[in-house]
Order: C-alpha cells, then sequence, then structure tokens
C-alpha cells in the first residue's frame, strides 16, 4: 500500500502559514489531488480553520489548546487516523506558531502510521518583518528560542515571507541569522506566501490503496480535554479570547489592541464593522482587515506573552463604553 506524502508548515505567530496553505490546497486541487488538513490552534477559538474552512470541502480535523505542541502524542494521532480513513492523497499540517515541527514528526513515526505517512516537506515560514524583533522580545524566554532556532534548524524548505515590508540591509541580516542556523535549505523570498507551490508537487500523485481501515481504541475519543504540562512548547505565553456582542470600528479594535505591546504578538478574528463582517489580523504593529462571508459568533483572540487576562476584558469593556 503506498503511503500518504506529509507537508508539515513551520513558523513562528503570523508569518503566513494559513496563507501559504490555502495556496497548496488550491494547487492540490488542480492536480486532482485529494488533501487532508490537520489545523492546530494555541487557543480554543479557530480562526485560521474558520479561513481555511470557507468555501471549501476539504478533510479538516482541529487540535485547539496547542495540543501538538505538549507531550500527549496521541491527540496528533487520533486526529491523523481520522484524515486517513477518509482516503487522503496529501496530508497538511500546520502547527502553532510555537510548535517545535519535530514533534509532530515524531508522532508520525508512531507504530500505527509508519507504514500510512511519510514526511515530504517541513516548510517553515518566516515572518521577515518582525523576525528580528520577536529575537528581542522573546530573548529571555529560552524554551520559545530554542522552539523558533528548531523551526529553522529542521526545516527543509525555507520562506522569509512578507519580503515587501523590508529594507535590503535588514533582508542581509535575516538571511546570515538563517545561514547560521541551516545553511543547507533553499529560501524562497516571498511576498503573501506567493510561491511556486506546484514546485513541490512534482512528484506526487493520486494515492492507489484500497480503502483504508484504522482501528481507533477506546483510549482515543475523537473529542479531548487536558492540560499542558510544564514541558509545553509555548512557555509564557498565554491566549485570551474575547466575544464581541456589538457593531465597533477598525479604530477601536486598533487602538485597544496598541494598549497591549509590546506583550501582544498576534492577534486575530471576526469582528462586525458596520453592515459587514471583517476579519482581523494583527502581527506586533501592523494590522489588516480582509471582507469575508462569515456567519459565526464574533470574538477577538489576542496571543502574547503574560497577557494580564481579567484587566484585557475590563479595558475591553471600557471600550465599548459610548462617548
Amino acid at each position: 500500500m503506498s503511503r500518504v506524502p506529509v507537508f508539515i508548515l513551520s513558523g513562528f505567530l503570523g508569518s503566513g502559514k494559513t496563507t501559504l496553505l490555502k495556496r497548496m490546497l488550491l494547487a492540490s486541487h488542480k492536480k486532482g489531488l485529494k488533501p487532508a488538513i490537520l489545523m492546530n490552534e494555541l487557543g480554543s477559538t479557530d480562526t485560521d480553520g474558520q479561513i481555511i474552512s470557507e468555501g471549501s470541502n476539504d478533510i479538516l480535523e482541529k487540535l485547539l489548546d496547542g495540543c501538538i505542541c505538549c507531550s500527549k502524542k496521541n491527540e496528533v494521532v487520533s486526529c491523523i487516523e481520522n484524515l486517513l480513513i477518509q482516503n487522503p492523497d496529501v496530508v497538511f499540517i500546520e502547527l502553532t506558531g510555537v510548535a517545535n515541527p519535530e514533534e509532530v514528526v515524531d508522532s508520525i513515526t508512531e507504530p500505527q502510521l509508519i507504514d500510512k505517512l511519510y514526511v515530504e516537506k517541513i516548510i517553515t515560514i518566516l515572518d521577515s518583518e518582525n523576525i528580528l524583533e520577536y529575537n528581542s522580545i522573546l530573548a529571555a524566554d529560552k524554551v520559545i528560542v530554542e522552539t523558533n532556532r528548531r523551526q529553522i534548524e529542521v526545516a527543509d524548505m525555507l520562506v522569509m515571507n512578507k519580503i515587501d515590508l523590508i529594507t535590503s540591509s535588514k533582508k542581509e541580516k535575516i538571511e546570515k541569522m538563517i545561514k547560521k542556523h541551516n545553511g543547507s535549505s533553499p529560501i524562497y523570498y516571498t511576498s503573501y506566501s506567493d510561491i511556486d507551490v506546484d514546485s513541490l508537487y512534482v512528484n506526487l500523485k493520486p494515492v492507489k490503496r484500497k480503502t483504508m481501515m484504522i482501528r481507533i481504541g477506546k483510549e482515543k475519543a475523537v473529542h479531548h480535554h487536558h492540560h499542558h504540562n510544564q514541558n509545553s512548547s509555548f512557555s509564557r505565553i498565554n491566549t485570551i479570547s474575547i466575544p464581541i456582542k456589538q457593531v465597533t470600528s477598525t479604530k477601536v479594535i486598533e487602538k485597544f489592541l496598541k494598549k497591549w505591546q509590546p506583550n501582544l504578538l498576534r492577534a486575530k478574528g471576526y469582528v462586525p464593522i458596520k453592515d459587514q463582517t471583517l476579519l482581523m489580523q494583527s502581527v506586533i504593529k501592523r494590522t489588516t482587515w480582509e471582507a469575508t462571508n462569515y456567519e459565526g459568533d464574533y470574538y477577538l483572540v489576542l496571543i502574547g506573552i503574560n497577557l494580564d487576562e481579567a484587566n484585557i476584558k475590563r479595558e475591553w469593556e471600557q471600550c465599548l463604553v459610548v462617548k
């Protein structure tokens, strides 16, 4: 039986992993390949999964609350087994921004998966605009620094994204940093994660096999509830979800986010603005807005270092007061 290729998308918060995944899914469909996706989010709110599933019928499994980052590999294994039951031709795994790709590769070598999958490529996407600033902000957190370094070291392919937002001198500094940790893997320079994804599919064809039968034991339920231990990859980084109950404005949101810098690393969510719903994504000091057909509950997700949840939610309530 042919094994299914796996692409692992790695990279720090807001680097452009989901944008690249969307491009790769489109290329899969054009080539007649049936893709399956495992999405991993730090928090309990699934913004990136919603972006991928919007207007798509692709096979999708979600691991929320950073499951891939902890030592309970059964979480990853059971989700991949659920994907394989549906006979995909290729599997994409998008990690949280602070997950170590090695941990996922280790999961794929578990006895129940090793004969069914193989790693085609580990692709690490780098936020060229903010990567050097991240290194400075996170310097005191050895766990995160080590994880980010390993994301570069183990990559088969490195994507320097947002290249249009940096100077040539900054580009040289980033290249020097990358080559210090990984001097052998190719570097691609992009904006909006726009690489030649077709080149990644040269050797991929629909998998020929009989219907795959996988027995999932009782200990591997589809829905999981657990707590991370001290070995979690994301260390001091925490996630706060804020429901939005009324129409607001881009100005209010951006002013609110600015209050929590430099501890705030990433923010995203679906926000009601006037008569439409916008997808908001913020990385460090840059915030973008995009029209969407999203029809679910409105919310903001903040990801940062030691964010004070009680204070942030209290300040948000103050923002709602009409002045």
